[in-house]
């Protein structure tokens, strides 16, 4: 498992906790460990632009996923290869704010929001309700599996 960080902040990151939850959302997928992906921790100056690019919404999000793979047309691949499941984007300053707000730590928020978009990369949404259902169920028992509660 590959996973590429970068900080275009000065604020120290937890990265082996992003890690572990992108290693234990692999897991509990069922994927395999032979994939990559790139983390990228931003302030809300960089991922409003970058929403605003993206998704046309010109506001500070608190994370932004960006899939590799068009699971609508392509599957993961079987035969041994590298799959590149793509870019995670989060604000760390939007994640102190909702920590804040939840009530809950930042580490808790961290996770919440990598667990969140590496579900994403690996084709879930939450457009209908059913999706939702079955999305935030995954999310909440991977963090709870890594002992991330709220």
């Amino acid at each position: 498992m590959d996973i590429l960080f970068q900080n275009n902040t000065d604020m120290n990151v937890n990265t082996k906790l992003i890690s572990d939850v992108i290693k234990a959302v692999i897991c509990y997928e069922g994927v395999s460990d032979n994939c990559e992906v790139s983390v990228t921790i931003v302030d809300n100056e960089e991922i409003c632009a970058l929403n605003s690019k993206h998704r046309n919404i010109n506001s500070p999000t608190d994370v932004l996923s960006f899939p590799l793979i068009d699971h609508g047309k392509e599957e993961l691949p079987t035969d041994g290869s590298k799959a590149y499941l793509g870019d995670i984007v989060i604000s760390i300053e939007k994640a102190i704010e909702q920590a804040k707000e939840y009530g809950h730590s930042v580490n808790r928020e961290i996770g919440f929001l990598t667990a969140h978009s590496m579900l994403h990369l690996l084709g879930y949404d939450h457009m209908t309700l059913e999706e939702e259902k079955v999305m935030f169920s995954k999310q909440e028992d991977i963090l709870k599996k890594i002992g991330l509660r709220r």
